[in-house]
């Protein structure tokens, strides 16, 4: 079983659902509202550990009501919260979805995930130790993700970087992380100065383009691979890139070949897209291993 640490943010999403994506002064009549637990690093621990991993969260909560709905949520899908803290007197994350038209729009609260901070790392150090695979992405600090990308680097341990949501990145962090996964805008803030195949010659079978329903490119040291996703109904697609990153790592994890590892996780992204929610839809390793 591979051993997963998820660096990253523990958030509850508020989640209304409407024909219609309201315009700027616009208001429009939902159908309906949900709240569900969600924050990328959550997304990716709970999709790690229902696809076989043995998962560890580092992250934040608040001192509210949202706290103990995110710290069950983690129990419930086997996911060891013993370096998930409170921070007294601050407010868990959330994040505030619409949607419409097909698709989704998501405003972020940081909130107790800012206090995922360098020292906060440092003081959950232990738990690195032995781990296969480390993941991070961008809904905390810059500078945390700076840190853990070097802790990464000094103890061997291969870092998979999600680049979400998009900022630019020194290029330490870049050099550092074994595989990096940005969707097509995040690519072109991070190598802005770059086309895409420029990009990804630059960093054979370590830069991984997600481009939605055409697939995830890659270059491979010789040519430029296309992974093609699976055409499916689609419900939700919140969700679907952090349940791609954790398949994809645990595959990584487990040995297997980079190029069946995007499709492991292609797969894997194309049935959570099938239900409601970020993690709702997030399938177990049977049900991947199913329909491949």
């Amino acid at each position: 079983m591979a051993k997963i640490i998820v660096v990253g943010s523990s958030s509850i999403d508020l989640v209304v659902t409407s024909s219609k994506r309201p315009g700027a002064g616009e208001t429009v009549l939902g159908e309906s509202f949900k709240t569900v637990p969600g924050g990328k690093g959550a997304n990716q621990a709970v999709a790690a550990a229902r696809l076989g991993a043995d998962v560890t969260m580092i992250g934040r909560v608040g001192d509210d009501a949202f706290a103990a709905q995110i710290l069950n949520n983690f129990k419930q899908n086997n996911v060891c919260v013993d370096n998930v803290e409170p921070v007294p007197h601050m407010e868990s994350g959330t994040a505030h979805i619409i949607l419409a038209e097909g698709d989704n729009s998501i405003v972020v609260v940081k909130a107790a995930n800012n206090e995922v901070t360098p020292e906060y790392i440092d003081h959950t150090r232990e738990a690195f130790e032995g781990a296969d695979m480390v993941m991070i992405q961008q809904e905390i600090p810059v500078e945390t993700v700076t840190h853990v990308s070097r802790i990464c680097k000094n103890l061997g341990i291969p870092l998979l970087l999600n680049p979400a949501p998009a900022r630019p990145l020194d290029d330490e962090v870049i050099e550092n992380a074994a595989y990096i996964t940005p969707n097509e805008h995040e690519a072109k803030i991070l190598f802005s100065s770059l086309t895409v195949s420029e990009a990804l010659r630059k960093y054979p079978n370590k830069l991984f383009i997600t481009e939605g329903s055409k697939g995830v490119r890659y270059f491979d040291g010789s040519n430029e691979v296309l992974v093609p996703s699976y055409q499916v109904a689609v419900v939700d697609t919140t969700g679907a890139g952090d349940t791609f990153n954790a398949a994809f790592a645990v595959a990584l994890a487990e040995g297997t070949a980079i190029y069946d590892s995007v499709r492991f996780a292609n797969r894997a992204a194309s049935l959570s897209v099938t239900k409601f929610g970020a993690q709702g839809g997030m399938p177990y390793r049977q049900e991947v291993e199913a329909q491949m």
